[in-house]
């Protein structure tokens, strides 16, 4: 029995095959009628896509990369299992790396290409800087992920971390906490990432008139986890900090801070609200359960790789710079509370 081919999927819809290929891809920019009329047809002619046949045709693999830090932290592995899901619409699988946020692994990845093992990259640096990053890609199709500064002809895809903070921090205010620490950024290289977020800490504090003390800024080591933070704000607890409300740079710090606070006989929300950052699935089942600032992930994804099979697809135009949306995920430890 003849398998049945792109082509014929394009004569019975009356489309183009680019068309139905962005529909097969679930490339976003198609009309909902376009995208209905074309899924009749797949489904009528019973069409699978034929991923050896397209990368004879085409000579790409049919795999993209998604190389991320560390994957033990439970953000990094929710995301990838996002952009999984979306990658496999778009039918594309995807080869999961770790650069351990070093140089060596960053460009590590950036040299798959070269191998013939992927089309195109999404990346999510830690440790190059723009200008080495724009030397090492050697013109590989590659989306950024995260604030770090890019190339200025470079893809790349965050969310607003300065607007974030300042909606975390507006949040404490409002339920009335006046002494508003942070935890959780690094003591050796601040990343971009933490100077953004404390920037719209510090925003937040000053558009409520209360004072920026610098004793409320808690350090933990360089890539700290759980218990790092929770040594940090132990140790600060115990020099006499106070603190009635925290922002945590993300989950995994807000985590230690509930122990900590715990520990020194402090209620949470009771004596001090807490905000951490990510939304990580384990944050609904802490006790209490973790107020945290949402990344929408799925936007994230679909956007990055709109990016990506654009560029794979012949665009060659100037960078892209795209912010996706954010959300506060309210919960326990910092509930959303009717303004008095």
């Amino acid at each position: 029995m003849r398998r049945v081919t792109l082509q014929d999927v394009a004569d019975r819809a009356g489309v183009s095959m680019k068309t139905v290929s962005n529909v097969v891809r679930g490339y976003r920019h198609v009309s909902p009628a376009m995208r209905e009329r074309v899924q009749a047809a797949v489904d009528e002619l019973g069409y699978r896509p034929n991923r050896t046949g397209r990368s004879l045709a085409t000579g790409r693999s049919s795999m993209l990369g998604l190389a991320f830090p560390d994957l033990r932290r439970p953000y990094f592995a929710e995301l990838a299992h996002v952009f999984a899901r979306v990658a496999e619409a778009r039918g594309y699988r995807l080869l999961l790396a770790e650069t351990g946020a070093t140089a060596d692994g960053e460009r590590s990845v950036l040299h798959d290409r070269e191998a013939g093992i992927v089309d195109g990259m999404v990346l999510q640096p830690q440790v190059l800087a723009a200008r080495e990053l724009d030397v090492e890609r050697h013109g590989m199709p590659i989306v950024f992920l995260g604030e770090d500064p890019q190339p200025d002809d470079a893809d790349q895809v965050a969310i607003d971390n300065v607007a974030a903070a300042r909606e975390a921090v507006a949040h404490l205010v409002r339920s009335g906490r006046r002494r508003i620490g942070f935890l959780g950024h690094e003591t050796e290289r601040v990343s971009w990432t933490s100077t953004l977020r404390i920037e719209g800490y510090r925003t937040a504090l000053e558009e409520a008139g209360l004072v920026v003390d610098p004793a409320l800024l808690v350090q933990r080591r360089q890539d700290g986890d759980a218990r790092d933070a929770e040594e940090a704000l132990d140790v600060a607890l115990a020099a006499g900090l106070e603190i009635d409300g925290l922002l945590c740079r993300d989950d995994l710090a807000a985590i230690g801070a509930l122990r900590a606070l715990r520990r020194h006989g402090l209620d949470v929300p009771g004596d001090v609200a807490v905000v951490g950052w990510d939304a990580i699935e384990l944050g609904a089942s802490t006790a209490p359960s973790l107020t945290s600032v949402a990344p929408d992930t799925r936007e994230l994804a679909e956007r990055a790789l709109d990016l990506l099979l654009d560029r794979l697809d012949g665009y060659a135009g100037p960078g892209r710079h795209v912010t996706v949306g954010h959300t506060i995920a309210y919960r326990e430890s910092a509930p959303n509370l009717p303004t008095p």
